[in-house]
């Protein structure tokens, strides 16, 4: 059964499909309120909207930290539409029902990334508001529909055409989705305080950096019947130039292939051939050609559809040798345009920047009855 949409509150920091979103909603005849930035962006597309202050008949406050904690706000979300003693309490209130939340929450995952980012930016970019009432909205899902990511907007926008509602499997997992986010988010907002309070192991408090968004669905696992996914910004440190998507066995490949090289950061041109994550040859010489056939003496037969790593700079020479195997994976700074040509002709083949500048950290390996054990990063590797 779906729940009509006729009053909406939208209060996003990122306002990606934010007009049309709104544009939509008004041509569906649905009230819109909104706050700050984004009331005002909807306003200059020329859509009618209501400030919340003027909603509330509170004003905004304290610098933007009180601003939503209303009880027109969060009655209007939380009332249960199927509950004569909540219906009654609204109407003698005066509170009407809120059906759709659009909230995103202030960039504190940004904020505190940047390099100049002090502790009072930080703090002022914990998000109150937005959490509270996106927790309000899908608690309440069985009525209300909480969109948090843009790229949802037009989940909502195809199921509203028509009866203008949505459907209650589509708010379950919308709301679903919600709690994820504000889970991920307090866990950030933990880990960033961790960090400033607790110096000495920050990794040994609770769930201090366990919490990882998906980065990427994997095809499948170490076997074809398991399912994969890959988590946290692995993805950020390196580019893939060619070849077919990766792979659970690549990204673990990858992934050794990367701490072994690191041992040799100012080394000669140095070169290691992977299987398994296990080394099968590693060379140094004074070119690359010359540490590739170092590495490739020690073992030719285990190198077949391993996974190639150099310090340097792929030449054309090193790559001409490296194309008479068969290799899954190889990994460099970079390739240069003659041997990008000449390992391209390898359709399947995966060729991929090392772009990893952190190599500290922490290792996470998991043991039995679905535990942890976590340890500082050793060195370099």
């Amino acid at each position: 059964m779906k729940v009509t949409i006729q009053r909406a509150l939208l209060s996003v920091s990122d306002k990606t499909g934010l007009v049309e979103l709104a544009k939509f909603l008004a041509g569906k005849g649905v009230e819109l309120i909104s706050t700050g930035g984004t009331c005002q962006a909807i306003r200059g597309a020329g859509i009618p909207v209501m400030e919340l202050s003027d909603y509330t008949g509170f004003p905004e406050m304290m610098d933007g930290r009180v601003k939503t904690l209303h009880p027109k706000v969060h009655g209007g979300l939380l009332q249960r539409r199927d509950l004569a003693s909540h219906q009654e309490q609204a109407t003698r209130h005066k509170i009407p029902t809120i059906d759709l939340v659009v909230v995103n929450l202030y960039p504190f995952e940004q904020t505190v990334a940047r390099a100049d980012c002090t502790e009072e930016q930080a703090i002022e970019n914990i998000d109150i508001g937005g959490p509270s009432m996106l927790r309000s909205a899908a608690k309440n899902h069985e009525s209300v529909t909480v969109v948090t990511d843009p790229s949802d907007y037009s989940i909502v926008q195809k199921e509203m055409e028509g009866e203008g509602g949505t459907t209650l499997a589509t708010r379950k997992k919308l709301a679903a989705k919600v709690f994820r986010h504000t889970s991920h988010y307090d866990h950030l907002i933990g880990a960033y305080l961790t960090r400033q309070s607790e110096k000495d192991q920050p990794v040994l408090q609770e769930t201090a950096g366990l919490v990882r968004r998906r980065a990427q669905t994997l095809r499948y696992g170490e076997n074809p019947h398991q399912k994969a996914s890959l988590y946290g910004s692995f993805l950020e440190s390196f580019q893939q130039l060619h070849g077919k998507e990766l792979s659970y066995n690549n990204v673990l490949d990858l992934s050794a292939a990367a701490g072994l090289i690191a041992e040799f950061p100012k080394a000669p041109p140095t070169l290691a051939i992977l299987k398994h994550t296990n080394p099968c040859g590693v060379g140094s010489g004074k070119t690359l050609l010359e540490a590739w056939e170092r590495a490739y003496a020690t073992d030719r037969q285990a190198p077949f559809g391993g996974i190639i790593v150099a310090n340097r700079a792929i030449d054309a020479e090193t790559a001409q040798a490296i194309s008479e195997i068969f290799s899954e994976v190889i990994l460099a700074p970079s390739f240069e345009p003659a041997a990008l040509k000449i390992l391209q002709a390898k359709k399947n083949l995966r060729l991929m920047e090392n772009h990893e500048t952190n190599t500290g950290g922490y290792d996470f390996r998991s043991v039995r009855g679905n535990g942890l054990l976590v340890q500082e990063s050793d060195g370099a590797g």
